[in-house]
This record gives C-alpha cells, sequence and structure tokens, in this order.
C-alpha cells in the first residue's frame, strides 16, 4: 500500500512538471505569436494558458512544499502555501480578464488588421499542446488527487480557447470578418474571469477556515453524538487545512465514571466514523457534565435530541 501511494505520488509529480514546463514555454509563443499578428484571441488564449500554467505550479509546489516536514514554525508543514498562491492565481486571473474585456471593447470599435494565417497556424499547435498535457494529466490519479484534477480541469478549459482561437481565424480568413478575433477574445475572457473567481472564492472560503464544501455538518454532529458514551458535544469546529485535508475539533462530554480505557474506546470511534466522513485530522476533548464551558455549538444546544 505505501509503495503504491508513493508510486501514484511520484507519476502525478512527474506527470505535473513536464505538464507545466509544456505550457508554460507555450504559454510564451502565444504570447509572441498574438502580439506580432495582432490577435487578441491568441493574447486571451495565452493568458488562459497562464492560468493553467498558475494551476499546474500551486499544483507541483503543493506536492513539493508538502514533502517538507512540520516544525515548531509551522506545525501544519507548509501546505497552505498551495492556497496562498490560489489566491494570487484568482486575482491574477480576475485582473488578466478585465484587461482583456477593455481591449475587445476597442477592437468591436475599431477592428485592427490581424495576420490570420500565422494566428490559425499558432492556435491549431496550441490546441494540440492542450490536448498532449490532458492526455499526460490522466495518465496520474486525477479521480483522487484534488490538485491533479484541478489542473486537468484548467487545461480541458484552455482546450475551448483554442477551438476559438481557430474558429475566429478561419472566420477572418474565409470571410474576413475582423470582429471575429475580439468575440473570440470575449468567450475566452469569460471562461478566465470565471475561473478566477471561483478559485478565489475557493481559496478566501480556506483561508477564513470554512466549512468544508464536502462535509455535512448535521451528520458530522449526529455521526458523533450518536456514539455510545457521548451524552452531548459544544465548541465544534471544523475547517480546510489545505485541499483534501479536513480538520475537526470538538468538546464531547462523557460520564464522569468512565475509565481511561473507555474514553479512549470512544475516542477511536469518533475518529474511525469522522474518517469515513472525510475528516482526517481530529482533537476532541473528553469532559464530564461538569465541565466549565458554555452548551454552545452554532448558537444552539446539541445533545441526543438532535
Amino acid at each position: 500500500m505505501g509503495l503504491d501511494h508513493d508510486h501514484s505520488h511520484g507519476s502525478n509529480k512527474k506527470a505535473l512538471k513536464i505538464s507545466f514546463f509544456i505550457i508554460s514555454f507555450y504559454m510564451a509563443v502565444e504570447v509572441i505569436g498574438g502580439y506580432l499578428t495582432n490577435s487578441l484571441a491568441l493574447l486571451a488564449d495565452a493568458g488562459h494558458m497562464l492560468s493553467d500554467a498558475v494551476s499546474l505550479g500551486i499544483a507541483l509546489l503543493a506536492f513539493t512544499f508538502g514533502e517538507k516536514a512540520a516544525n515548531y514554525y509551522k506545525t501544519y508543514g507548509y501546505k497552505r502555501f498551495e492556497i496562498l498562491a490560489a489566491v494570487f492565481n484568482g486575482v491574477t486571473l480576475i485582473l488578466i480578464s478585465g484587461f482583456i474585456f477593455y481591449e475587445a471593447y476597442h477592437r468591436f470599435s475599431d477592428p485592427p488588421e490581424v495576420a490570420s494565417t500565422g494566428m490559425l497556424i499558432i492556435a491549431v499547435i496550441g490546441f494540440f499542446v492542450n490536448v498532449l498535457v490532458a492526455w499526460m494529466l490522466m495518465q496520474g490519479d486525477t479521480k483522487e488527487n484534488l490538485n491533479l484534477r484541478a489542473a486537468f480541469l484548467h487545461v480541458l478549459g484552455d482546450l475551448l480557447g483554442s477551438v476559438g482561437a481557430i474558429i475566429a481565424a478561419l472566420l477572418m480568413l474565409l470571410f474576413g470578418w475582423a470582429w471575429a478575433d475580439p468575440l473570440a477574445s470575449v468567450i475566452v475572457a469569460v471562461l478566465i474571469l470565471i475561473s478566477g473567481w471561483r478559485v478565489s472564492k475557493d481559496a478566501i472560503h480556506v483561508l477564513m477556515e470554512g466549512t468544508p464544501k464536502n462535509i455535512d455538518l448535521d451528520e458530522v454532529i449526529e455521526t458523533i453524538v450518536k456514539i455510545d458514551g457521548v451524552k452531548d458535544i459544544h465548541d465544534l469546529h471544523v475547517w480546510i487545512i489545505t485541499s483534501g485535508r479536513n480538520a475537526l475539533s470538538c468538546h464531547a462530554v462523557v460520564d464522569g465514571d468512565k475509565s481511561v480505557d473507555e474514553c479512549q474506546t470512544i475516542l477511536r470511534t469518533i475518529e474511525g466514523n469522522l474518517k469515513d466522513k472525510g475528516i482526517g485530522h481530529i482533537t476532541i476533548q473528553l469532559e464530564n457534565n461538569d465541565h466549565p464551558h458554555d452548551d454552545l455549538l452554532m448558537c444552539q444546544h446539541v445533545g441526543k435530541e438532535h
């Protein structure tokens, strides 16, 4: 099991590293190509490729930093670096989309000359680059690993941007429709804006220690209080350390006459049941009825009647 995990981790990291360098290189090609051909659609697609590169880089850094051991100064290790980078990623994407909208507005009113043939060649190559990177990422564990899955979805989104640039180039070549270039750029800008908003919102939710989206708090409460020996819980907190790592802390009230071994059994049962719910890092303080804390959870008392 451990060898399989290490192999999967290694293959995921290798796929991310190669994909990152391919996307970053072709992003530079599209920036240069967009500038030389005067195509806003190519520049927009390069902006979307930037989002791919940042997403892949974040995932790669998450693997690398996640390997660093926790210490007295970083008791959770460096796993939240991924979230900080995600905030930067999201804000950058929103700014890029705003710039593309601004440029497209001016190009609709006064369409410039675009080198359609060069634009088409670069867009077609970009399409196949994205296909190659998507295929490479599929060789990894995109089903279970959240970082790899997010990077894979970013690349799929960029495929649409390449398709948009190809269609725009063909429309200009065949019909001379100069407005096709800014229209394609607006479509890509919308994709970038959606990605940026989602990334920013999710990252800020983590930094605000919000409840994980895949966790049903009522279900968690019921899971704990229905365990034999637990009379009540309070001071419940469920939050996200980083992608795929959820944590929980709470106070659980038990009978004061229980032995240490019985309390240990209760704790192991709670941990086992919550692990099945997607919570791996669990801290529970056991107390008797004479505890000095308020019996409040989310501004209400939670007991067996819940």
